[in-house]
């Protein structure tokens, strides 16, 4: 399950009590399971279940959870604040195929948990919510309108995932633009490395072109497309050096192979001939032959991307396609994202952007 993935990442020492909120349907009985495996990796969930589902699977996980001795929670028994009792709220209610209004008592359940996004802004102890289909705060089919129910950088890993599943090729891949202090843009291909909440990281030659670029206007935008599902993401933002201990690990973890190529490469630099650089090639594989380790050369390392911007676009067989943006401000020392709903190019086709 995704959501055991995402809660791997918090340790049940730390996040020991998780709330999981569980609808009728079959997100609900994905809360269940996901309670059960909780309890047998050490965290202490309860599980709020005000519309048990009586059907045989569902109420066989019942079961199983009580002979845990898991609790099952009334709703009038949760605090009016959620984070005062849980460190993680799972958020197992509606899927995406949920369509009408909100009925009592999940109105209210939402709505504490939406609560929770306040608390985080204001910097309040607020507990973790991992959604198992559609995130809270969400509009079940307007999506995210407020902009409370997701971070970029989450919704950015989530696509990315998406294109994984669909078997998009390389979609690591990003188009990477700079321009130097004559404001004449470059672009090209470089491979993603590492993403999360603090930015984008790629490695390449310090000495290269788009290097001189950066050094000389630390600004530079990406661009991702994965065309199997139609879905587009660009990132601008401000552009610095990974520490020299963080490109030591990441290129101590490359294939030898790999190790070599930016050691004998001047990247960017005139070459007489291919020749030249297989003879350096091999020359540099002799000289390590014994299988001692290759250093790091000085001029490799790695970039990361501290985004100020994401601008996200989804194509929809009706040409009316679906686009967003995210606008990062510092409010009370700490980055705070909003977004805004874009009117699209009416396209005659969905590869029209």
């Amino acid at each position: 399950m995704k959501c055991m993935s995402s809660l791997q990442v918090y340790s049940p020492s730390e996040y020991t009590h998780v709330l999981v909120i569980c609808g009728p349907g079959n997100n609900g009985g994905d809360g269940l399971v996901a309670a059960r495996h909780l309890h047998h990796f050490g965290y202490k969930p309860s599980i709020c279940y005000p519309k048990r589902n009586t059907e045989p699977p569902f109420a066989g996980l019942v079961t199983q959870l009580e002979s845990l001795s898991v609790p099952f929670l009334p709703v009038e028994d949760l605090p009016v604040q959620l984070s005062s009792d849980f460190e993680i709220i799972v958020d197992a209610i509606f899927g995406f195929s949920f369509h009408g209004n909100l009925r009592p008592p999940f109105d209210s359940l939402i709505r504490r948990m939406v609560s929770i996004k306040t608390q985080q802004r204001t910097h309040e102890i607020a507990a973790v919510v991992i959604s198992v289909d559609i995130p809270f705060g969400w509009h079940v089919e307007e999506g995210d309108i407020c902009g409370e129910g997701i971070e970029p950088d989450m919704l950015f890993q989530k696509w990315l995932g998406d294109a994984l599943e669909a078997g998009v090729k390389e979609p690591h891949y990003m188009v990477l633009s700079t321009a130097g202090k004559d404001a004449k843009p470059s672009s090209r291909m470089v491979s993603l490395e590492g993403v999360n909440k603090d930015g984008f990281v790629w490695h390449t030659n310090y000495r290269s072109q788009k290097a001189r670029e950066i050094s000389e206007n630390p600004h530079a935008s990406l661009l991702f497309y994965w065309g199997p599902i139609k879905c587009q993401v660009r990132v601008e933002g401000f552009v610095e050096q990974v520490s020299d201990e963080e490109s030591e690990q990441s290129f101590s973890s490359l294939p030898r192979d790999i190790q070599i190529r930016p050691t004998v490469s001047k990247q960017s630099t005139l070459i007489h001939g291919r020749e030249v650089l297989h003879q350096q090639y091999k020359e540099f594989e002799e000289k390590y032959h014994d299988r001692s380790s290759i250093p790091r050369p000085k001029h490799w390392g790695g970039y990361r991307l501290i985004p100020e911007f994401f601008e996200f676009w989804q194509g929809e067989e009706s040409q009316v396609h679906l686009k967003f943006r995210y606008y990062a401000e510092e409010i009370d020392g700490r980055r705070v994202w909003t977004i805004h709903r874009l009117v699209p190019q009416l396209a005659e086709s969905a590869s029209s952007l």
